[in-house]
């Protein structure tokens, strides 16, 4: 359980994570509103690749778009990113790997008890 990366926190950001064993990612929108993208199944054992695909909207700034868990290599959820926020997210809250090191983006976990309980033997964050 808990954050593998995240961006800013609770007044805007997103975070991938995983909560009773199942990956997650919420996507915070101002504080005003969060969209979420839920696996409804557990991890299974040992080590494991989790991936997070983003696939905007397009039409302009600040529109949504499809977000999707991939666990080794297999889709295990898909959700719909109502809204994102343009430019930028926070001028004092960053990126953090591992946990969510300033205010917590979502409430499924706590601002200072979020650190990832697994081992994370590499992160990627590739932007197309």
């Amino acid at each position: 359980n808990g954050v593998l990366i995240s961006q800013a926190g609770r007044f805007g950001g997103w975070s991938f994570y995983v909560k009773d064993g199942k990956p997650m990612y919420t996507y915070n929108f101002l504080g005003l509103s969060a969209s979420k993208v839920a696996s409804d199944k557990p991890l299974p054992e040992g080590k494991v690749s989790i991936r997070y695909e983003f696939k905007y909207d397009g039409g302009g700034l600040g529109k949504g778009g499809t977000g999707t868990i991939f666990v080794n290599g297999d889709k295990v959820a898909e959700g719909k990113i109502e809204r994102t926020q343009a430019f930028a997210f926070s001028a004092d809250e960053g990126a953090d790997v591992g946990r969510d090191g300033e205010t917590n983006v979502t409430n499924d976990y706590e601002q200072e008890d979020n650190a990832f309980t697994g081992t994370l033997h590499k992160v990627t964050v590739k932007l197309e």
